[in-house]
């Protein structure tokens, strides 16, 4: 084991809260109902005395290894594959052993974002049917509470300031199975996202949900990539709380949170808090670095989409984020897929939801989910999160799994001007477009303030009687009413384009 790999065994077994049995623990990762990664050399890691042997054992699979002088240990047992049958893990060091029952092999999802991958089942507009069916033991969730949650406006009370540490931020608290005890405070994206993988793949889904109502992109970006950052160094310069570098609202909750004095940890950047950059990122993403996810799920923006200078700067921001977590987890292809944001009356969100749009060409096996047509006029929290997790499903299994499927609605390929008409070609339009009302095409702009009229050839959506023009918009209003779908069913993205 190098010395970096000390480290970082170190960090993770300081960081997460563990099974114990006497001396020998277990990283907080592992519990019984959990979901084991599939198809790749299982790590097992944790802490025991220095010196000893450690082993192992699940169902035919068994390793070895001796605790370090730093009391951390870690191992690899043989790969095995996905399985809905519970097998049992044991970890032994002398007479001490640990044991996590009910665990499936299968595959493990990260889900981070903002009060939208929040949001549990049990407010979305689905819930009472939902309930019926609760029973899913294909479906495992571990869901550590944050310090803080759903705390706005005012200061933190002794026990959450106390917890705003590296090592205790995260409530984590074990793998729990899919049921109707379980269900109601499930994410409901990340949910419904599983249960439409379940139930085409039929493998066991895992889904850890690190995600924080109202925390800012940059709380999962780790400081040492921002640092590395000509464009972002300057967000991890000076107390974050008067740092014009990061979004204004993000602070202001910060303040009110923390209040003048009541901080009681902090360090160059300021007091800890949910919303500091980089926290989550080593409270919650390091911590799980040996564990093989399959990809990650996002659902994050309201708060990075407020201000001008915060929106033109997303896309270069989001890209370092996959570019580190590819990074930690050593896979270069770990696909990432996006919720693009929803309709509402917000003034910067249509240039938001574009550059969202043009990370599809910037982001290697990434995908977005369009949720424009579900959005809410004056709430940030559409109540549809069905639809955003199956979305989110269709990516993943078209990019992921290799099923022969659409997963994106329509995507403006070129705009043309010809012989006084518009023409703007369209991808993912197999079959033809169509509208989602049986309607012509409608949210066409060639001002970005007035609809211009629309109708569709084939994959090709034409403006006639246009003059010239430098762009074409569609979608172009805060709250939008486009209709333009393709033959699946699925919306298109809002956008801007340039008019060759």
């Amino acid at each position: 084991m190098t010395c970096l790999r000390c480290i970082m065994v170190l960090l993770l077994t300081a960081a997460l809260p563990s099974i114990a049995s006497a001396q020998l623990r277990l990283a907080g990762v592992f519990s019984s109902g959990m979901v084991l990664p599939a198809d790749v050399p299982i790590p097992v890691w944790g802490s025991g005395v220095p010196g000893k042997k450690v082993s192992a054992r699940m169902a035919d699979k068994e390793a070895h290894a001796l605790v370090a002088e730093d009391s951390t240990w870690h191992l690899l047992l043989p790969l095995g594959k996905a399985s809905d049958r519970p097998v049992k893990l044991s970890v032994s060091m002398g007479e001490e052993t640990v044991t996590c029952q009910d665990i499936l092999l299968g595959d493990v999802w990260l889900c981070i974002g903002q009060s939208n991958m929040e949001w549990p089942v049990s407010k979305e507009m689905h819930w009472k049917a939902e309930i019926q069916n609760a029973r899913q033991p294909l479906i495992r969730i571990m869901n550590p509470p944050p310090a803080g949650r759903n705390v706005y406006g005012t200061p933190f009370n002794d026990s959450l300031l106390d917890r705003l540490t590296i090592q205790r931020f995260y409530g984590w608290d074990g793998w729990r199975q899919c049921d109707s005890l379980t269900l109601p405070g499930m994410s409901a994206v990340a949910y419904y996202f599983a249960k439409r993988l379940v139930q085409d793949i039929h493998r066991p889904i895992g889904l850890i949900n690190l995600s924080i109502g109202g925390a800012p992109l940059e709380s999962f970006i780790g400081l040492d990539a921002m640092r590395g950052h000509s464009r972002f160094r300057s967000k991890t310069e000076g107390d974050w709380l008067t740092n014009d570098s990061l979004p204004v609202w993000v602070r202001e909750r910060g303040r009110q949170n923390l209040g003048d004095s009541n901080a009681r940890y902090s360090d160059d950047l300021g007091p800890n808090h949910a919303f500091k950059p980089g926290f989550a990122y080593a409270s919650g993403i390091v911590p799980l670095a040996p564990f093989p996810v399959k990809g990650v799920l996002v659902y994050q923006g309201e708060s990075n989409a407020e201000e001008w200078a915060r929106v033109v700067e997303y896309g270069e921001l989001f890209k370092l984020l996959v570019d580190e977590y590819r990074t930690l987890w050593k896979n270069p292809r770990l696909p990432c897929y996006w919720v693009q944001l929803s309709s509402i009356e917000r003034v910067y969100w249509p240039m938001f939801r574009d550059v969202q749009r043009r990370l599809l060409d910037e982001v290697n096996h990434g995908g977005m989910a369009v949720t424009s047509d579900i959005g809410s006029r004056n709430d940030v929290h559409p109540r549809d999160k069905k639809t955003v997790g199956e979305r989110l499903a269709l990516w993943a299994l078209q990019e992921t799994y290799g099923r022969d499927i659409e997963a994106s609605g329509p995507l403006p390929r070129k705009a043309r001007y010809r012989k006084g008409k518009l023409v703007v070609a369209f991808t993912h339009a197999k079959g033809g477009l169509a509208t989602s009302d049986g309607t012509p095409p409608s949210a066409f702009s060639i001002d970005g303030a007035s609809d211009a009229p629309a109708y569709i050839i084939g994959r090709r959506v034409i403006i006639p009687s246009a003059p010239k023009t430098d762009f074409i918009f569609y979608g172009w209003k805060p709250y939008s009413d486009a209709n333009l779908i393709n033959r699946s069913g699925l919306p298109a993205s809002t956008f801007k384009i340039p008019v060759r």
